[in-house]
């Protein structure tokens, strides 16, 4: 996957399209109105952008996005470990939880995936 870079904005507007895909570039302008208290040319300028970018498309007015969430957060938590951290995963989470903690039901949940790794399984 090619690198994405989003900013806070680009990043909310991403979110409303992955909740509601597909969705009509009206409906979507309206979306943003209520949400972001956007006009409709800023809605459309930011859109442009993100099909620009390659990570929207939008055909005979339907929008959607040609990576999902999951993948798009997926490599940008890679990134991060890899230009943070060094690629250390360990690092990363010795970081993250060094300054939020988790919960018991995280830590579990956490040992579960990495049990499931260890038994030759994937998530």
């Amino acid at each position: 996957m090619t690198e994405i870079e989003l900013g806070t904005v680009q990043a909310r507007f991403a979110d409303i399209v992955w909740e509601h895909e597909p969705i009509a570039s009206g409906e979507l302008v309206k979306l943003c109105e209520k949400e972001l208290n956007w006009k409709k040319p800023t809605t459309y300028t930011v859109l442009r952008k993100l099909c620009e970018k390659g990570l929207m498309k939008n055909d005979g007015g339907i929008v959607t996005t040609l990576i999902s969430r999951n993948d798009f957060y997926s490599a940008r938590s890679e990134q991060i470990v890899e230009e943070s951290f060094r690629g250390s995963l360990p690092a990363f989470i010795a970081s993250f939880i060094s300054r939020k903690k988790i919960t018991e039901e995280e830590a579990e949940e956490i040992q579960a995936m990495i049990d499931t790794f260890k038994n030759g399984g994937a998530e």
